[in-house]
């Protein structure tokens, strides 16, 4: 008995020399082929010893051909299924902060030992944020910004894939945080031959990125970029939807737009905002005099101007024409007032930049106004426009270079005088 054991192991020693010199059977599934070739000896235990040594070579051979294949399919698998996920995450969004999270999260899925993905924008051979995410799930948060001489400039220079195998020994690091190490790696993402952004990918490992997981990366990276290009485009196109192109302000889509988010907003937290409606007083002569070539540079100058003194909370739009709208949030009518007056002020101390040779200094530009607040004058954006429209009108008709504040719980329409060095 104990010499039938000891050939057996002396079998199991054979055929685990065979297993162990093929690199492409993972450490994991070398126990399960093993135990298979038991199975098999056991069945052909009455067999002769060269026909027991031919069969263990044969059965081990076998099934590692059987399970390189399988391995295959398994893999081949595998990657469809990460090009579908792959395919159904990056295009169900057209934001693109949206898809910039989506691309990182596959990255970290796809590759073992992964450390943390970045992403950066890369518009007129400039590098910018766009996403991050690491192993312990903080999101949005970059480790470094790119180097001018580092791995993601020469990524997006290249327009070529660059792996480092270790980061502490590598040329493109001699210049980096000492504390790095591991792998990384670079890959650019090209639409229609044009580099878009970079993806880098880093391990906690030293070493190359296998054949499986560059196929994987390429996917990602391929369909990362139509979808990076795609949502680009989509807020270009929102952007200018709702941009003046005369001033580059928000224009009237927009200022409708966060009407209602105002309303919201004050009906959720039961507070105020108010809406300035105000005309460029003198602006008819500048058209008249100069052209509208120049009155168009008179508006993104002047509106520019207001614009640049406004609170990080307030809201200013071309309304359409010469009149502008200003939304300010959690404010009533004396904060309202407050804040009318100081542009005034402003608009007081503007100056027309020159024309030519043409003398503009004779041409005074001011500002007259209509004042409505939420909830006081109207219990919607639309009615409080048109309440603020109303107190403009009267301004423009009765008391032009002043404000007026709309009627309702406040009373009559009232005219505030602005006190100016003009």
């Amino acid at each position: 008995m104990n010499t039938e054991n000891q050939k057996r192991a002396g079998v199991f020693q054979r055929a685990w020399e065979i297993i162990e010199k093929d690199n492409t059977i993972p450490l994991e599934d070398r126990e399960g082929i093993l135990k298979l070739i038991q199975v098999l000896i056991e069945a052909g235990a009455s067999s002769t010893q060269q026909k027991k040594d031919d069969q263990v070579k044969s059965y081990t051979q076998e099934i590692i051909s059987r399970h390189a294949l399988m391995s295959l399919v398994k893999q081949q698998a595998d990657e469809l299924d990460a090009l579908r996920r792959i395919g159904l995450n990056l295009t169900s969004s057209l934001d693109l902060q949206t898809v910039l999270d989506a691309v990182v999260a596959e990255a970290m899925r796809l590759i073992k030992n992964a450390r943390a993905a970045h992403i950066f924008l890369f518009y007129e051979n400039k590098l910018e944020f766009g996403a991050s995410l690491t192993n312990d799930g903080v999101q949005n948060k970059p480790i470094a910004f790119p180097r001018s001489s580092g791995l993601t400039y020469e990524v997006a220079k290249r327009a070529e894939l660059i792996m480092v195998e270790d980061i502490q020994n590598h040329a493109l690091y001699k210049d980096g945080m000492n504390t790095w190490s591991g792998s990384i790696i670079g890959i650019p993402l090209k639409f229609n031959n044009s580099i878009v952004g970079v993806m880098n990918l880093s391990r906690s490992i030293i070493g190359a990125f296998t054949r499986s997981e560059l196929r994987l990366l390429g996917l990602l990276a391929d369909q990362a970029a139509a979808a990076i290009s795609n949502a680009s485009l989509h807020r270009r196109m929102t952007q200018q939807a709702y941009t003046d192109s005369v001033t580059g302000l928000p224009n009237r889509h927009a200022l409708d737009e966060r009407l209602q988010e105002e309303v919201r907003y004050a009906r959720r937290m039961e507070t105020q905002f108010s809406v300035v409606m105000m005309d460029l007083d003198g602006f008819k002569l500048v058209n008249d005099t100069y052209g509208h070539a120049f009155g168009d540079e008179i508006l993104y100058s002047s509106f520019n101007y207001l614009a640049q003194n406004m609170r990080a909370t307030d809201f200013l739009a071309r309304y359409g024409g010469d009149e502008l709208t200003l939304i300010m949030r959690n404010s009533g009518v004396t904060e309202a007032q407050s804040v009318t007056t100081k542009i005034f002020e402003l608009m007081a101390g503007y100056s027309l930049p020159h024309n030519g040779s043409q003398d503009t200094s004779k041409i005074k530009l001011g500002i007259t106004a209509g004042i409505a607040v939420y909830p006081i004058h109207a219990q919607n954006g639309g009615d409080l426009l048109r309440a603020a429209d109303i107190a403009l009108y009267q301004a423009k008709k009765h008391h032009r270079g002043k404000y007026v504040v709309a009627s309702g719980a406040t009373g009559p329409l009232h005219e505030i005088k602005i006190k100016t060095s003009r």
